[in-house]
């Protein structure tokens, strides 16, 4: 294999698929263990949960959050195509733009608050400026990306090693310096901020969907969607709420407003240098995560060009989109202020209103709808089988979108429902079943014999010729 990865959004022939399907175990756990996840799981016991009532909300919301994302990532091995790509059935050729300039601001509002934590853990661990700091942190990762798919993998597993080591000692040190039956008194039941803290969790495993079948999609067709669903969900489910475990009782054990010194103090109360070993492995960690972001916004890019404009697929264009979105996130992170943990909560509560519809109705076309049989050829084909616009998922989104407006909660506007209900938010539990409906239904009336029918002769010779 080349050193740097010559495939972008095109298709992975089965010639070239390599690895084993356990490997992505250590993607997604590492993907979880690291300092941005650490902040989630601390939103609501910094607004005043307890720490019982948030472990719950987080397990439950890492639940419902990684059984999606681990849906999405066994498409991967059976497609051979990135995530985004998969959208154009849906949506059409065109009509998949809504989703994929939606995944490219995740994307870079991801890193600018992981650049953000970065700054503040080398701060902590060196007394290094924010800025100098930041440029170095966001090349270091863009040099990963750029390197592509082999390296991001082969660094996720040797970082899921360490981070394991790191978090069994520091989770077994907690029963020696601090009183846990203490800090786990229920105490009041808040709804709101379970709410908060439970979608927080979700929506922060659920905005893995966008690009988990880009880290399957080399992997050979036969792994199969039951093992790829396996793997990756214990793994981003135990790095997950594990490392959301800690950052809730950093939070409860030490109230301090910066999440990086409090985990500091945290493990060096356990003892003394164990809070810098655990600094340098969270940032190691989120190097590597950064660097998922970069790459998949890559792909994401080169998808919304290609729909405007069909461009050559290869490294040079990767690595010129790659390019482009590692500048936009650095740009932001450098202009980003105030309270980290404030921002990563508003930005969890839009992404689970952008992607619930998304992630529905991409699901249900994928597993009951077209049953994984679609034209890989006609993906790429601005006049295809799928169309420009397809109707149909569009209005599945938008109306799906429309019967969440009422349980929003945002600081901007608060729906009747969630007024109703003392401010809670449970738009993601109404988003989810409306859309994967209303897809169903429409998608009644679709030819689904005479689609069918055609997909032979489109990918006729599909593993020995260029998809374009």
């Amino acid at each position: 294999m080349a050193l740097v990865e010559t495939r972008s959004i095109d298709y992975i022939p089965l010639a070239e698929r390599r690895g084993a399907v356990r490997h992505l175990w250590p993607v997604w756990f590492t993907g979880d263990a690291h300092l941005a996840t650490l902040a989630t799981g601390a939103i609501s016991v910094a607004a005043g949960l307890s720490l019982f009532w948030s472990s719950l909300a987080v397990i439950g919301g890492c639940v419902l959050g990684t059984v999606l994302m681990a849906f999405h990532c066994s498409q991967g091995p059976h497609l051979g195509l990135p995530q985004m790509i998969q959208s154009r059935p849906q949506f059409g050729y065109l009509g998949a733009l809504l989703v994929w300039v939606v995944a490219l601001v995740t994307y870079i509002g991801f890193n600018a608050l992981n650049q953000s934590l970065a700054a503040s853990t080398a701060k902590e661990l060196l007394g290094l400026p924010e800025v100098p700091t930041i440029v170095v942190f966001a090349s270091m990762a863009a040099l990963i990306a750029g390197i592509g798919y082999d390296l991001i993998h082969k660094a996720q597993r040797v970082l899921a090693y360490l981070m394991l080591a790191v978090l069994a000692v520091y989770t077994i040190g907690l029963f020696a310096t601090v009183d846990l039956p203490t800090l786990l008194q229920p105490g009041a039941f808040k709804p709101t901020l379970f709410l908060v803290q439970f979608f927080a969790a979700a929506g922060y495993q659920l905005s893995w969907s966008i690009y988990v079948s880009d880290y399957s999609r080399y992997l050979p067709r036969e792994v199969g969607i039951r093992a790829s669903f396996l793997w990756t969900f214990f793994g981003a489910f135990i790095g997950g709420a594990w490392m959301m475990l800690v950052g809730a009782f950093v939070a409860a054990a030490f109230s301090n407003a910066d999440i990086v010194v409090a985990l500091r103090h945290s493990a060096d109360a356990m003892f003394g240098g164990f809070g810098w070993v655990v600094l340098v492995s969270s940032f190691g960690g989120l190097i590597t995560i950064t660097s998922l972001n970069l790459y998949g916004s890559s792909l994401t890019l080169l998808s919304v060009i290609d729909s405007i404009r069909p461009i050559r697929l290869g490294i040079a264009s990767r690595v010129l989109a790659l390019g482009t979105v590692f500048a936009a996130s650095l740009s932001l992170s450098l202009a980003m202020s105030g309270n980290v943990l404030h921002a990563l909560e508003a930005f969890l509560g839009v992404l689970v209103y952008l992607f619930t519809p998304w992630t529905a109705i991409n699901l249900v076309d994928f597993f009951f709808v077209r049953k994984g049989q679609y034209s890989i050829r006609a993906m790429f084909m601005v006049d295809g089988l799928y169309g420009r616009w397809n109707w149909r998922g569009l209005s599945a989104y938008a109306l799906g979108f429309i019967a969440m407006i009422p349980f929003f909660k945002t600081e901007l506007y608060t729906g009747p429902v969630a007024h109703a209900l003392g401010g809670a938010d449970i738009s993601m539990l109404i988003g989810l079943p409306v859309s994967a409906l209303i897809y169903l239904l429409l998608c009644r009336s679709l030819d689904l014999s005479a689609e069918l029918a055609r997909i032979p002769a489109l990918d006729q010779n599909l593993e020995t010729e260029p998809v374009r």
